[in-house]
């Protein structure tokens, strides 16, 4: 039996890896198709509180099952399942790795830059990319001798929403105490090294608009009522 987003109510993390799991595409914020989000559908008790809950439990859900993560629809946070991502990547690169994007001239050096520095690492948590790829200054006393580089958000959202670079973990600052505290971290990887071969050997195995045809079914399954236009224009990069 399909499950669809009807089905959904989220108010525990074991809930919420069975949505991803079930549903292949969970967004987090409320959207143009009614219902189809993690908001609309979680407890409020773990939507805003103080204890545990959705915004804790993104670092776990990944590392549990294995799902992209990033601000994947309409420059906006979600999970795609891990059996779903490589259509899902083939269809937002439009066939392309990155290189040829480049290439081609489809992408231009800012993101070229970012990629690279990403890519050229296991992973990366975002403030040491900011540091290292000179976006902020480390060191406060030369603060106006110094230019930063601009546009770290543009480039890693666009690069998000390309599917070429995706959020592997959260990791915590923590106290003294050893206490976590804040906001996670994000640690940042490009898709062939999160999955490795998996995805390096299937990405391009359809063309872009058979991954498209594939994903625009499943959603039709799990958002009942909702019109192929619309899922369409929502998929759209």
């Amino acid at each position: 039996m399909t499950v669809t987003i009807n089905d959904i109510y989220i108010d525990s993390k074991e809930e919420l890896i069975q949505a991803v799991e079930d549903l292949g595409f969970l967004p987090y914020f409320s959207n143009e198709i009614p219902g189809f989000s993690i908001e609309e559908h979680c407890s409020p008790r773990v939507y805003f509180s103080d204890e545990p809950g959705v915004w804790e439990w993104k670092g776990p859900v990944i590392q549990e099952t294995r799902a992209a993560y990033g601000k994947l629809f309409h420059k906006k946070a979600g999970f795609v399942s891990r059996k779903w991502f490589c259509d899902f990547a083939n269809y937002r690169r439009d066939g392309y790795d990155f290189d040829a994007r480049f290439e081609d001239g489809l992408a231009d050096y800012n993101s070229q830059y970012l990629y690279n520095l990403i890519a050229s690492r296991h992973s990366i948590l975002s403030k040491d990319a900011k540091i290292i790829g000179g976006y902020v200054n480390p060191k406060e006393k030369v603060r106006d001798q110094w230019e930063p580089r601009k546009g770290f958000d543009t480039q890693i959202t666009r690069l998000q929403m390309q599917c070429y670079v995706l959020t592997s973990d959260f990791e915590y600052e923590t106290d003294r105490n050893g206490n976590f505290y804040g906001w996670g971290i994000a640690r940042y990887a490009t898709p062939e090294e999160f999955y490795g071969k998996r995805f390096i050997n299937h990405v391009y195995q359809r063309t872009p608009e058979e991954s498209l045809k594939r994903i625009v079914k499943q959603l039709k399954k799990i958002l009942p009522g909702i019109d192929e236009e619309m899922i369409r224009k929502f998929l759209k990069p």
